[in-house]
């Protein structure tokens, strides 16, 4: 597996949450490579399964989710722009006089409408705009729009996947393909090796609106313990050091009320063991993760949440450190391989 082509493809494929079925599909051809079992449930969650020899394996979930931010179509007004709502929390500071496409009955390319700042007035073009103000033009009219474009069609922004030096990439979607790239560069590493767990794979959808694919998902399978791969937020220069990690320093190893200690500290001396670079990511309550739906599912679930920084989140430039990446991969190959 070569990480940086199989990132590229990943965040390539359109997939805003509720709508996550072209992220899911070529998701699910990486995955059969390494595991049993794959399929797509009906809410567009890929699923699949390594089997330890063991026969009192316990069984580890490893979650990533598979959505994106984004917009949704919610009305068509008499001049034929496009009215819009967000589907999880997208940057909308980022989103004027970006290039769009509308996902409907076929693909529809658009602009974001913005006021030119020689007619703006007062304040209003130094702050963010809100979303009932943002419009779509898409060189339609109501009628010509209506043929191709439905109320519910979900939008994303136009970008595209940049090597911005050899191991620094940007594109839309790193958030959180990256992680799901992480899970199967593991996955390529524990391939042939004995485990110690009975491992689910679950490329999780909805996680932006509410984390409903892990909830449904982590109930289904119930696991002994659970490794949740997300994104976090990287260092920038307007940002606090406290609060963010710095791009290539490694895995971030959470530690919150929401996650299981013992698992944070065994996480931490692997890494120590393994010289797989760290830090600790301290979130006092909720992680904002699926972990907060994954450890209060059934029975209850073990969590720790492994997350890589990443640069401008929720915007069509997220960048990311591949290293990264291998870093989380390597981590999960120690946690789950019989030593």
């Amino acid at each position: 597996m070569e990480t940086k082509s199989v990132l590229k493809a990943l965040t390539e494929c359109a997939g805003v949450s509720g709508d996550e079925f072209s992220a899911s599909e070529k998701t699910a051809e990486f995955l059969g490579e390494y595991a049993e079992n794959v399929s797509i449930d009906a809410f567009g969650s890929v699923l699949g399964h390594m089997t330890s020899e063991k026969s009192d394996a316990k069984t580890l979930l490893l979650d990533a989710h598979i959505d994106q931010v984004g917009l949704i179509v919610t009305f068509i007004d008499d001049r034929g722009f496009i009215g819009v709502g967000t589907c999880g929390s997208p940057d909308l500071r980022t989103l004027l006089a970006q290039s769009v496409t509308i996902h409907g009955k076929k693909k529809v390319l658009g602009v974001v409408s913005t006021l030119p700042p020689h007619v703006s007035k007062g304040s209003k073009e130094k702050s963010a705009p809100e979303i009932g103000d943002i419009f779509i033009d898409v060189g339609l009219s109501k009628e010509e729009a209506e043929k191709v474009i439905s109320l519910g069609d979900r939008i994303t922004v136009n970008s595209a996947f940049r090597e911005l030096s050899e191991t620094i990439v940007s594109a839309p979607a790193i958030d959180n393909r990256s992680g799901v790239c992480a899970v199967l560069r593991a996955l390529e590493m524990l391939k042939n090796k004995k485990l110690a767990y009975n491992i689910a794979v679950c490329f999780s959808c909805r996680e932006e609106t509410g984390e409903s694919g892990a909830k449904m998902n982590s109930f289904k399978i119930q696991p002994d313990e659970a490794l949740i791969v997300d994104v976090s937020f990287g260092n920038t220069p307007d940002g606090s050091e406290k609060d963010t990690a710095k791009l290539g320093s490694g895995v971030m190893i959470g530690f919150s009320a929401g996650l299981d200690k013992g698992m944070s500290n065994k996480l931490c001396e692997l890494s120590q063991n393994a010289n797989i670079p760290f830090t600790r990511e301290i979130m006092p309550g909720s992680t904002g993760t699926n972990a907060d739906a994954v450890g209060i599912s059934g029975k209850g679930v073990k969590c720790c949440t492994l997350s890589l920084p990443i640069r401008y989140m929720h915007t069509a430039v997220e960048t990311a450190d591949l290293r990264d990446i291998e870093a989380v991969a390597s981590l999960i190959c120690e946690y789950a391989e019989e030593k």
